[in-house]
């Protein structure tokens, strides 16, 4: 089993950074590929970042290409999300998932991720 918590959410205004960090245990880190996936309210969950267990591997909406950053440290247990440039249309609940069935590829799908954090709410005022 693989707990995730979020934290790092917030209010910011449009054009300013946050960075978002998700915890995980419970299972040897570096074996999942790890994504962000958010939910703007009234949507579907759209995929933003995903990296492979090595970190050599990372792929991007195109929404955010450019802006936002996605990192991990194994040796800390932990998956970042830089986010800079932020628009009003970032405004959503972000959530760290994890592949709990490959190390490798990068899925884009959320129902690609077996393991869910609590999500963490991004607000970006206009």
């Amino acid at each position: 089993q693989v707990q995730l918590e979020e934290s790092g959410g917030g209010l910011v205004q449009a054009g300013g950074s946050l960075r978002l960090s998700c915890a995980v245990s419970g299972r040897t880190f570096s074996s999942n590929t790890m994504a962000w996936v958010r939910q703007a309210p009234g949507k579907g969950r759209e995929f933003v970042a995903g990296v492979n267990g090595s970190g050599r591997n990372r792929y991007y909406a195109d929404s955010v290409k450019g802006r936002f950053t996605i990192a991990r440290v194994n040796t800390a247990n932990t998956v970042y999300l830089q986010m800079d440039s932020l628009k009003s249309e970032d405004t959503a609940v972000y959530y760290c998932a994890a592949d709990g069935r490959s190390s490798v590829r990068v899925a884009v799908e959320g129902s690609d991720y077996d393991y869910w954090g609590q999500g963490t709410q991004v607000t970006v005022s206009s």
